[in-house]
């Protein structure tokens, strides 16, 4: 599992969970975290607030299927590429 791999898959997607990259990269989810936490620094993905696990009050749901990444730089963040494209 390298960086691009990963940067790619969830460009693709869109979002994606830990759970997801680690079983698509056959990977621990604390390694695929630690991945992510390096993209995230690059501001090339952002982590997904989420206002419940899952939408239910159940709490038992797998902390890495409900923590999700999306790709580009988090709201507030500016996307100091797109600052330089000509208008």
């Amino acid at each position: 599992m390298i960086l691009a791999e990963i940067s790619d898959y969830i460009r693709e997607r869109g979002r994606a969970s830990v759970a997801d990259i680690a079983n698509r990269f056959d990977s621990d989810p604390e390694v695929a975290r630690k991945m992510l936490s390096v993209l995230e620094r690059k501001k090339r993905i952002h982590k997904v607030p989420s206002i419940t696990a899952c939408g239910s009050s159940c709490r038992q749901c797998d902390p890495s299927a409900t923590e999700l990444y999306a790709w580009g730089p988090g709201e507030g963040e500016p996307d100091e590429q797109a600052a330089c494209w000509p208008l």
